[in-house]
């Protein structure tokens, strides 16, 4: 049974690999229940998938694949490569999220989206086919912002994880930290993955030129935080959960202080918690974190608002553009009508001289 997964075409690009005739590429992101990964085909791919399923099934899939255009081109025309990326994202939906798992059972869709199937052996060969799909979607530069956000999903994660660990030793409810461990692991274990990728893609981009210096530098700093935030939340992972089962086991035989004594220092009153600069009081977010846990967390706090930043300096980028094109239309406008007013002026008079011609008549 195929696993239940996410499907979005998140981009497009233009194939680089110095044929002929260049084509366009459907960057598909797939959201697994353990993975997330990248899968690249052209429309000639969807043709073939589509009438493969319709031969294994006996029947047309629930939404139809948009038909192809015979006098336009989805290189030359933006338009029509952003009908054709909705069309083709509706017709995967509509066999993912069908009642009938027909489609899905098949093996051209498994094979078309590296799926898992269910022998162990197609599974491993499906795994090492969603790492090179993965891989060779990191070369393009919308397909790496896609995985970087993944990436930086997984990192949080792995953060809420060990706080919910850190909460559970705490309270000394034993299976819970043991889970929220586990859990934390796992999703450093896929952060790591998606770093190489990010890494693999960069290599790839500065091989092909794809990218200014500038913006290469930048990525390759968001690959470089990452990888130092991960190996911060490994070590906490791995640190933390055995300084807490120490304390644990032996209180009294370390000189720790007991309760009576923290209340005795205090003379009666509770503390009044950390204060997060000045007077920033503790919240839910920072409780069960460290000082480390809370240094991790400020950098990718900044970490999110500098993406923020970027992506907003996209879309003021992209008014600007908008606004020097709307400028430029403006002035053909009004160099147009000072031609048609030019034209008007001459009519004007040779409609004079005409008049007078005919008076003398």
């Amino acid at each position: 049974m195929a696993p239940s997964l996410e499907i979005a075409i998140s981009s497009t690009s233009v194939s680089d690999e110095g044929s002929s005739k260049p084509y366009t590429l459907y960057n598909i992101m797939l959201r697994l229940p353990l993975r997330s990964f990248v899968v690249q085909k052209r429309y000639s791919d969807f043709a073939a998938l589509n009438q493969t399923l319709i031969e294994q099934v006996g029947a047309a899939p629930p939404e139809p694949l948009p038909g192809k255009h015979w006098l336009k081109s989805t290189v030359n025309s933006a338009e029509l490569t952003k009908t054709r990326q909705v069309g083709l994202e509706k017709y995967l939906r509509g066999i993912a999220e069908s009642p009938d798992r027909r489609w899905r059972d098949t093996s051209a869709w498994r094979t078309f989206l590296n799926l898992p199937s269910s022998s162990t052996t197609n599974s491993s060969v499906s795994a090492a086919g969603r790492v090179a799909s993965a891989s060779a979607g990191a070369a393009d530069p919308a397909t790496w912002v896609d995985i970087h956000n993944d990436l930086k999903q997984r990192l949080h994660e792995a953060r809420q994880c060990l706080s919910r660990r850190d909460a559970a030793v705490d309270s000394g409810n034993s299976t819970a930290a043991a889970e929220a461990g586990i859990a934390a692991k796992r999703a450093l274990v896929k952060a790591g993955t998606l770093i190489a990728t990010l890494a693999d893609g960069l290599r790839k981009m500065q091989e092909s030129t794809r990218l200014g210096e500038g913006e290469m530098r930048r990525r390759r700093d968001l690959v470089s935080k990452a990888r130092i935030e991960r190996e911060g939340l490994e070590k906490l992972c791995t640190s933390m959960s055995g300084s807490a089962s120490a304390s644990g086991r032996g209180d009294s035989s370390q000189g720790q202080a007991s309760s009576s004594d923290k209340a005795s220092l205090f003379k009666g009153r509770q503390p009044a918690g950390r204060v997060l600069g000045a007077p920033v009081p503790e919240t839910d977010k920072t409780r069960g974190l460290d000082n480390q846990g809370l240094l991790l967390l400020q950098k990718e706090e900044m970490q999110q608002q500098d993406s923020q930043l970027d992506e907003l300096t996209v879309i003021i980028r992209r008014q600007k553009e908008i606004s020097l094109q709307i400028n430029e239309e403006v002035e053909r406008q009004n160099e147009m009508l000072d031609h048609l007013d030019d034209d008007a002026t001459r009519l004007e008079a040779k409609l004079k001289v005409a008049n007078k011609r005919i008076k003398k008549m």
